[in-house]
């Protein structure tokens, strides 16, 4: 893991207790997500650098919607961003989580493992 997954892995981990549980590098159609939580239908990928090449772009957009037409919503990071402002992340993170009610209620979602 880069050192910005570590720090956002520990940063979720602490809303389990208010009932977040994200998963890391799920797959799900081909693709490995970094983190996702099933139950808010929420992808969070952290991007190095190399995603600002354009096929690297093209590729995180082809796989945006594939995701988009399973139902989630996905949220980008730059790596810069998360070494930056952790904490403004997170409020980003949670803000979107409490918007979206727990899919629970109205059947199981796609789980990306299978599960």
């Amino acid at each position: 893991m880069t050192e910005p997954e570590v720090w956002l892995r520990a940063r979720l981990k602490r809303l389990h207790a208010q009932g977040f549980h994200f998963r890391r590098q799920r797959p799900f159609h081909g693709y490995y997500l970094d983190f996702v939580c099933i139950d808010r239908l929420r992808v969070i990928e952290l991007d190095g650098a190399h995603h600002n090449v354009p096929l690297q772009a093209e590729h995180d957009g082809v796989r945006d919607a594939v995701l988009k037409r399973a139902g989630y919503q996905v949220m980008r990071f730059p790596n810069s961003v998360v070494r930056a402002d952790i904490a403004g992340v997170m409020d980003e993170v949670l803000l979107a989580l409490e918007a979206h009610p727990s899919v629970y209620g109205r059947g199981r979602p796609s789980d990306p493992d299978g599960a």
